[in-house]
């Protein structure tokens, strides 16, 4: 999909308002450079009061507003919060938790996804929508659903086990292949008939680590069957109309966006930065890496963020003024081709009353208004930005089936597998370097350098295109619990780094995790810091010792070692290095690969990213700092949010300051 400028925008909810307030809200639309709204979200009691019984007159005529102001709809399906009338009829749509306890009404998103009652009514309904709405000439993205698995990640109830089982006899044929796969043999698990098998609910103790695995797998397939289904029925009456739905927390634990994006033409992301946090901007960037590479470089859509403070964090901070604008230019510096916010007007009841909106509760003559208007002319200014794209040459691995498989229970030390990638991540981040995140099984041709953070579960599959990157001359750095276990949670024999190991040149022979905020000394080619939170006694086979522990029991042997393999190099950390020495690490690693910064010398607290389009390219900086900076360019370059007349060598950034600048 490419979209004829960067959009802007927002949710609109006009529901929520009478008609005599939608004229003004066109008109200081218009005024805002407002091009998109993500509109009909939560609108289904609205048009559906009573089953069957539809009430579209005055969705027809918000939709002829925004085509009279020149407004493109991002259409929703209407299904994210079933009205109560469905609940009221049919109880047992109503998802339960593990320990059994019903989810009722009174929220959004209370249904069971496996559900073919919810399903049956969300079809009907998306029918009554595309019929109507397919050639509207307000329409030109389809959104579908709304933040899927956001509040309801799994559902435990009866329907779903049957639904369960279903997907099970799908992957396994038979209960026999199902006990070798989850190990039943362990504490008198086996099954012997398939209806002896349940989800994962709440248990005496710790449960089958394979049978959790799978019904995350499952569980995130029936999310998505739900997401297809709808796009189905778009699909037959608007062949030609893109379709997306909206990602959640930079990256959901329980959506496999990368399954996801393969579903849409263009993926969208819910984007909710704590401006408490210093360091949120490098999390956001690596979602936002995410999500572009889900489509291999493809533009994606910040659908949602604040305009200022949320309402949904125990303290909810606003943004400064600044923020807001910069957080917006970082996203298309990343490959974004809209800026979109939650939501146009703040409302006036309801759970999210307090979240701040594009137009506040005291109106238009207000700084965060101001700071919207200002962006809306700016990101108008930058068409030219549309449709182009971020290069990378260096690549981070990122699996859902392994996050959810790491981070299970009975393991040597809990993991967070998201604090491991940034941990991997901000280094590259800091030195300017563009990084994809990628699945597994990705082609990593083009990529000069690939990294691997605490691949638990890896298959033979994955070790393979991973020796074949290194033999071809790519280097590869792969950290500790890598390689324990294949996708049944069975653990490869031989122990870690299972069939790394002649890629590795070493073998794991027990993992030593440290105490709950513990270090352990390290020396990396004379150089002194720590390591943190794990440790591991690693026996060399063909690896050299680039670094070594200092204390404990693993005085003297191996904490980062490097191993040449056919025409490449593959390094592994047996720890994780506290992050001024895993800069150094990192520094020297992609150094020896090649690999250059977007722009070198650049001061502190400054990200640049370039997008290339077929002609041309274009910078970005970022000021994320507290002070003012001067940037030295290689080549004279035109501002195009300053002097677009005068190309300059340098460039002065204010705090928070940015720059577009087109080479």
């Amino acid at each position: 999909m490419t979209m004829p400028r960067i959009m802007f925008g927002g949710d609109y909810n006009p529901e929520q308002w009478p008609e005599d307030v939608w004229a003004e809200d066109m008109k200081l639309m218009a005024e805002a450079g407002v091009s998109l709204v993500s509109v009909g979200i939560f609108a289904w009691a609205r048009v559906e009061p009573r089953p069957g019984e539809y009430d579209f007159g005055w969705f027809d005529r918000v939709l002829d507003l925004l085509a009279e102001a020149d407004i493109g709809a991002s259409l929703a399906t209407m299904t994210a919060s079933p009205p109560p009338w469905l609940s009221r009829l049919h109880p047992e749509v109503l998802p339960r938790r593990a320990d059994g306890v019903r989810l009722w009404p009174g929220a959004r998103q209370h249904y069971c996804p496996s559900s073919p009652i919810y399903r049956e009514y969300a079809g009907r309904l998306v029918e009554q929508v595309a019929a109507r709405y397919g050639n509207h000439p307000a329409l030109r993205l389809w959104h579908v659903g709304n933040e899927y698995g956001c509040h309801v990640r799994a559902c435990y109830c009866d329907v779903s086990a049957t639904d369960f089982r279903r997907w099970l006899r799908e992957r396994y044929h038979d209960v026999e292949a199902l006990n070798a796969a989850w190990s039943t043999a362990f504490w008198s698990q086996r099954y012997g008939d398939w209806s002896e098998v349940l989800p994962p609910r709440t248990a005496p103790t710790f449960g089958n680590p394979a049978q959790k695995l799978d019904f995350a797998r499952f569980s995130n397939d029936a999310i998505l069957a739900c997401y297809t289904m709808e796009r189905d029925i778009l699909r037959r009456y608007t062949p030609d109309v893109p379709m997306t739905t909206n990602f959640i927390g930079l990256v959901h634990k329980p959506i496999d966006s990368f399954r996801w994006a393969a579903e849409q033409d263009v993926v969208s992301l819910d984007s909710y930065p704590d401006p408490y946090d210093p360091g949120t901007h490098v999390d956001a960037g690596f979602g936002y890496d995410l999500v572009r590479s889900a489509r291999r470089g493809q533009p994606w859509l910040l659908m949602e963020q604040a305009p200022s403070a949320v309402n949904w964090r125990e303290r909810n901070a606003p943004k400064p003024p600044g923020v807001m604008r910069l957080w917006s230019w970082q996203a298309v510096a990343q490959g974004a081709d809209g800026v979109l916010f939650f939501q146009w007007r703040q409302a006036a009841g309801g759970a999210e009353k307090f979240h701040s909106a594009m137009l506040p509760h005291a109106g238009a003559h207000t700084r965060i208004h101001r700071e919207v208007r200002d962006l809306g002319a700016e990101i108008a200014a930058t068409a030219e930005l549309a449709g182009t794209r971020v290069r990378a040459e260096v690549a981070l691995l990122h699996d859902w089936p392994n996050w959810w498989a790491v981070e299970g229970e009975a393991h040597p030390a809990p993991l967070d597998l998201l604090a491991a990638h940034r941990a991997h991540y901000a280094p590259l981040f800091d030195a300017h370097v563009t990084c994809d995140v990628l699945p597994p099984d990705a082609d990593l041709a083009g990529y000069r350098l690939v990294i691997v953070p605490n691949l638990y579960l890896l298959s033979a599959a994955t070790a393979a295109v991973l020796r074949e990157h290194v033999r071809r001359g790519g280097t590869l750095l792969v950290s500790y619990f890598s390689g324990v276990v294949d996708d049944t949670e069975r653990l490869h024999p031989g122990g870690a780094p299972g069939p790394l190991r002649d890629l590795l040149g070493l073998r794991v022979e027990e993992f030593w995790p440290l105490p709950a905020d513990g270090t352990i000394g390290l020396d990396l080619d004379g150089r002194p810091g720590r390591g943190l939170e794990w440790s591991e006694w690693v026996e060399p086979a063909g690896a050299q010792a680039i670094g070594t522990f200092t204390e404990g029991e693993l005085a003297g042997r191996p904490a980062v070692l490097r191993h040449s393999y056919g025409a490449g190099t593959a390094w592994y950390l047996a720890t994780r290095p506290e992050p001024a020495l895993m800069r150094a690490v990192l520094d020297r690693v992609r150094a020896e690969a090649g690999v250059a910064p977007v722009l070198p010398g650049l001061p502190d607290g400054v990200q640049a990213v370039r997008r290339h389009g077929v002609d041309r390219s274009y910078l970005l900086l970022l000021n994320h700092g507290g002070a003012e900076v001067t940037v030295a360019l290689p080549a004279p370059a035109v501002d195009l949010l300053g002097d677009a007349d005068r190309p300059t060598g340098l460039v002065t950034l204010a705090p928070r300051g940015v720059a577009v600048l087109r080479s």
